[in-house]
């Protein structure tokens, strides 16, 4: 809500008191200021001048030498481009020495060969956004009323010189999205009167029954309806005093009548809408709920397909409005309009922001009437906008009003003592403090024994209990009096569980492997949901989802990780190496809540390491994820519980995957995608890993023992040992490891031979074997013992022979 501190002033004393002073106070009462503007900040030097001269310059197709009277003793001469700009016109002229937004100084010139001393302005040069300049202004300069007076500052009969407040309202404090709201709040907290509009209105011998019949088939949705008539209006623009405000509040000027009904709008918080009565086709307003696919085409020349869930405004056939949403093209208030019908009326918040959200239709009339409205201002709104259109427009308003009215509203009514207040707030407020803060609020109160009976005027419809009320004292006798106390009773430190340390130290370590931790969307689509899952399941599908893109939750996190490495790719962000923790979703049963499980993945493309100066390149492949997961394990501690199997995985390369085992246990998968899947992502060789945290962190780890450093020579023996090409390293270092006893200390792989030399069918793995005793040093032969060992086992168990 924007507050203009000039316009607040018609309903608040605020002498003394600064705007951004009201704005600390504002804020300090509980609703946030969020910023003040000053609109005429930067600003000097701009007068109101007559153009008495206008002919074409000289030199120039586009140029106007303009003759402009300032007031002084002889006009001066100005050269304008803008195409609006004629003789007789009153505008807004930056003179020498000026200043403009932006720091932009007006100086003596020369354009094109002819003297200009100043410059004729657009609002747009006087700071105003193009968006709330009306469209006859839009392109050019700003044209005065007649009446204005030559000389005079002109950023004054703009409303410039004013000050903005924008207040950051919460959804219960509707009541101030409002100048009288605003103004009550205000009087409040300085402990002034509130000065309120007393509009009066003079009718004419006819009277509005005459002219319209309304009726109201959905009541529940529109409880009141009121209708006056006015006659005989001329359509122009409103006052340069209205346009300002309206401006000033981010709402563009069209014409008197339409400008009005927007003035209310701010100054009541009571949407209006006016029709054009001629153009409404009958003398009958009937408000229901739509037929099924009836079209109406609205103000902004969409039309729009309705259902019935959406509230209309009709001539008794067709729809003329979508009722506290936008009015219909049919029926708009045009220059050639003499007699107009205006619309005040109480509509339900829900069925209007049904109306709005499916249109995607947001207007300051919908806004106001999702957050509720005061529903004794509905007359009162009317009858004030009657009086200015008779004022500016020259209307003629008919005797009386038409109204269906089925409303019933009581104000609320809460009691509480004064014990509960002082209890809550920890304060020793008497009964005359809390008294004067429900008086300044304009609360009626009664005091009975220390017990205060409240009636809430129905403009707070957000105070309905006591703590309500306890608020309010709160805010008004100021939170910084609040006395300051600290908790009293025993507590327990937080700490992090095991398993919370845990996810912090795998975390950790990714990151300091090189990945970038990500967060992505648990809810994907159908066919996404069950891509890459480690557990079968059906996915689960949300009641009310967003859209379909976002309709199942996810059952695997790869597919919204491939999908962060195609973002970065398409943007050139080719080598890529992302991690995310998070949970997927389990379906138990019908009506059953999901088994929330935590898992782990990863994704690598591009290059692991590009040395260009040593001229050195290292492409991500299968053994860089690996290393990444087997560097994890031991830093977790699990290095001797994991192993991996070659696998076949669905959407995983056939011959570059692995099924990882924990203790037995099949906890996940790591490879490189599918060939056919990089090609629809259009990715490069693209390594992934998808694994159970649960799993990983709450396995049983082994105490850590530290052992001395040796004090004895090791003795390292190399072999190559010929096996079967389905022969896995895994396996036969396993054999190995076995088979070597205690003085085995270390088994590494270092070639891999498949040559043609080797007969068909046949494969060579090369390890390097270290022996030592921490106890003495080895000799030959108990190495050769343990060596020997190790040969025989790899012959009977795994078919090795030694490479010749």
């Amino acid at each position: 809500m924007f507050v203009s501190y000039k316009w607040l002033q018609e309903y608040v004393d605020l002498a003394g008191v600064t705007a951004e002073e009201l704005a600390d106070k504002i804020t300090k009462s509980g609703i946030e200021v969020e910023g003040v503007e000053t609109l005429n900040e930067g600003i000097k030097g701009v007068i109101i001048g007559h153009v008495v001269e206008k002919e074409q310059h000289p030199n120039a197709d586009k140029l106007n030498k303009c003759l402009v009277d300032l007031g002084g003793e002889t006009p001066v001469q100005i050269i304008c481009g803008a195409p609006n700009v004629d003789k007789g016109q009153k505008v807004a002229v930056a003179t020498i020495g000026a200043v403009l937004p932006g720091n932009f100084k007006i100086k003596k010139a020369k354009l094109r060969g002819e003297e200009s001393n100043g410059m004729i302005c657009s609002l747009k040069e006087l700071g105003i956004d193009p968006k709330v300049v009306a469209k006859d202004f839009s392109e050019g300069i700003f044209v005065f009323p007649s009446d204005v007076q030559v000389g005079a500052d002109a950023i004054s009969y703009l409303q410039r010189d004013d000050c903005i407040l924008e207040l950051g309202l919460t959804p219960n404090r509707a009541d101030c999205l409002s100048m009288i709201g605003v103004a009550y709040e205000v009087a409040a907290i300085l402990g002034r009167e509130v000065k309120l509009p007393n509009p009066e209105v003079s009718p004419s011998n006819e009277k509005a029954e005459d002219y319209i019949q309304v009726t109201v088939d959905a009541k529940e949705d529109n409880p009141l309806y009121v209708a006056k008539v006015i006659k005989n209006v001329k359509i122009g623009p409103s006052p340069l005093w209205m346009q300002g405000r309206l401006m000033a509040a981010g709402i563009r000027p069209h014409n008197n009548v339409v400008d009005i009904t927007n003035y209310i709008l701010l100054e009541y918080g009571q949407p209006l809408h006016a029709f054009d009565y001629d153009r409404l086709g009958s003398k009958e307003i009937l408000v229901r709920r739509a037929n099924e696919g009836e079209k109406l085409t609205t103000l902004d020349d969409a039309e729009r397909t309705l259902t019935g869930d959406h509230l209309v405004i009709t001539n008794g056939k067709e729809p003329v409005a979508l009722a506290g949403v936008m009015g219909g093209a049919n029926s708009e208030v045009q220059s050639d309009t003499t007699t107009v019908l205006l619309e005040s009326a109480y509509f339900n918040g829900a069925t209007i922001r049904k109306a709005s959200k499916d249109h995607g239709l947001r207007s300051e009339a919908s806004a106001r009437y999702e957050k509720g409205i005061d529903p004794n201002r509905t007359r009162i709104a009317a009858l004030r906008a009657v009086e200015l259109m008779a004022l500016y427009a020259g209307g003629e308003v008919l005797e009386g009003s038409v109204e269906a009215d089925t409303l019933s509203v009581e104000p609320a009514v809460v009691t509480i003592t004064l014990e509960k207040i002082n209890r809550v707030l920890g304060t020793t407020i008497t009964v005359s403090e809390v008294e004067d803060i429900f008086s300044r609020l304009q609360f009626d109160v009664r005091v009975d024994n220390e017990t205060f009976t409240v009636t809430v005027p129905t403009r707070r419809g957000d105070i309905t209990i006591e703590e309500d009320l306890i608020e309010e004292v709160a805010r008004l006798f100021g939170y910084d009096n609040l006395p300051t106390t600290l908790p009293i009773g025993s507590s327990t430190p937080g700490h992090l569980t095991e398993y919370q340390k845990k996810r912090r130290v795998v975390r950790r370590f990714l990151e300091g492997a090189g990945l970038y931790q990500a967060v992505s969307y648990s809810l994907t689509s159908r066919e996404k949901s069950t891509q890459y899952a480690l557990a079968k399941c059906e996915p689960i599908r949300l009641a009310m989802p967003m859209s379909e893109d976002k309709s199942f939750l996810r059952l695997s996190i790869l597919p919204q990780l491939l999908e962060v490495v195609k973002h970065n790719n398409a943007r050139q962000n080719e080598n890529m190496a992302v991690f995310e923790t998070g949970v997927v979703f389990l379906e138990k049963g019908k009506d059953v809540l999901p088994e929330e499980q935590e898992h782990l993945a990863g994704a690598i493309t591009g290059l692991w390491h590009s040395h260009l100066w040593q001229g050195e390149k290292k492409a991500v492949d299968f053994y860089v994820a690996k290393g990444i997961l087997e560097g994890l394990f031991t830093r977790l501690g699990l290095q001797d519980q994991v192993e991996y199997r070659a696998q076949t995985i669905e959407d995983m390369h056939p011959g570059r995957t692995a099924e990882v085992i924990l203790a037995g246990n099949s906890i996940g998968f790591v490879g490189q995608i599918h060939p056919n899947v990089q090609k629809d992502l259009d990715l490069k060789d693209t390594y992934v890993f998808e694994l159970s945290l649960k799993s990983i962190l709450d396995a049983e780890v082994e105490p850590l023992q530290y052992q001395a450093i040796p004090r004895f020579p090791s003795i390292t023996r190399d072999i190559a040992l010929v096996v079967d090409q389905e022969m896995t390293a895994g396996k036969l270092q396993s054999v190995i490891v076995e088979a070597g006893g205690a003085l085995l200390k270390e088994v590494h792989i270092f070639d891999l031979y498949e040559g043609e030399r080797m007969e068909p069918g046949k494969k060579s793995i090369a390890f390097t074997l270290k022996y030592f005793d921490p106890e003495k040093t080895l000799t030959d032969e108990e190495v050769t013992k343990a060596h020997e060992q190790v040969l025989a086992a790899v012959k009977d168990k795994a078919g090795a022979v030694l490479r010749g």
